[in-house]
């Protein structure tokens, strides 16, 4: 069996602060092969970003405590030290963030800034990392790059400058690329164009990618393999295919329903899930999803307020539920049914 290209093995990220300890996450493992694309989807503090973060090691060491095993083609990351990193980012790991304005400076041109990567890690010319900046830009499909190779991010379009960005990614043609909502400042045409841009360029490359999104639409465009956190926690992971289509988690089955559906009845009324995110200062005890959950009183014994459930996992497919199967077939389908009717 061949070893992933990632591998992730019960990660804890754990922050320092005035109030107490924040467990932003809190023993995640998970595995990306080269050519897949993993996709993470969660509520906005679920742990998706600082999951990768802690891949790219870009937390602050003075107030970050960091467990478990991260290993990047069989080398240890989370031991590694910030000049091993270094070499790392840009070159073998790259990151596209959410905020394209934000992540470029505004006092220097496009091609600088993609070229300053490339300057770093191969040691080129000036000549030569201008060169490969218009290449770059060619290839993410920016026009006349030649010419807006000089230009300066605020005389890009907001599609333009997330393009730009995936070129400052790909410059080194790093091996993993974790993108963090590349998408979603952008209106749903560029969307699209920009979810078939990192799909080329995977199948040029073989890139192993982590797309980070809490848009179960993007998930399914762009996914081969889903990982569904909650809490600092995986709930749910499996292939695309059983995880939207047969979801075997509550909280899996309420961000579906919380979603517009284009295929069914139009005038299904959305259900969203009642509550809000826990607080990772002071996490609810047993299942994190317990308190907002519509069937936590289904299980006898109180275990879900009261029992952390196992991430069962069978063939990369699993879910940290008690619920038994039975009940699950048989609650989920009246709760759609409920929906629907």
């Amino acid at each position: 069996m061949s070893t992933p290209f990632l591998s992730v093995r019960d990660l804890k990220v754990h922050f320092s602060t005035e109030d107490g300890v924040v467990k932003a996450v809190d023993g995640l493992s998970f595995d990306v092969e080269k050519g897949q694309t993993l996709g993470i989807v969660g509520e906005s503090g679920s742990g998706k970003s600082v999951t990768n973060m802690a891949v790219l090691g870009l937390h602050d060491p003075r107030n970050t405590r960091l467990d478990g095993e991260i290993l990047l083609d069989g080398k240890e990351l989370i031991t590694a030290s910030e000049r091993e990193l270094e070499k790392l980012r840009g070159n073998k790991m790259s990151m596209i963030f959410q905020d394209a304005l934000a992540s470029l400076s505004p006092y220097h041109t496009i091609g600088a800034q993609i070229g300053e990567t490339y300057r770093k890690h191969t040691g080129a010319s000036r000549g030569a990392a201008r060169a490969r900046s218009v290449e770059m830009l060619r290839r993410v499909g920016i026009p006349q790059p030649d010419m807006r190779v000089d230009d300066y991010p605020h005389q890009f379009s907001g599609g333009m400058r997330q393009r730009a960005m995936i070129a400052m990614a790909l410059v080194c043609d790093p091996e993993l690329l974790i993108a963090d909502e590349p998408t979603t400042a952008l209106d749903v045409t560029v969307q699209a164009q920009i979810m078939d841009l990192l799909k080329d360029l995977q199948q040029e490359f073989g890139t192993a990618i982590i797309f980070i999104t809490h848009d179960l639409g993007v998930i399914a465009d762009i996914a081969d393999d889903v990982l569904v956190m909650y809490g600092g926690r995986c709930v749910e992971r499996g292939t695309k295919e059983e995880v939207l289509r047969a979801p075997d988690h509550p909280y899996t089955l309420g961000l579906l329903g919380s979603m517009p559906s284009l295929t069914g009845p139009v005038d299904v009324p959305l259900s969203p899930i009642p509550g809000s995110p826990p607080s990772l200062l002071n996490p609810p005890s047993g299942c994190r999803f317990h308190p907002r959950c519509a069937f936590a009183e289904k299980v006898a014994g109180g275990l879900c307020s009261s029992e952390r459930p196992g991430l069962k996992v069978l063939d990369g497919r699993g879910s940290a539920c008690h619920l038994t199967a039975d009940q699950k077939r048989e609650l989920f389908t009246e709760h759609v049914a409920a929906r629907t009717h």
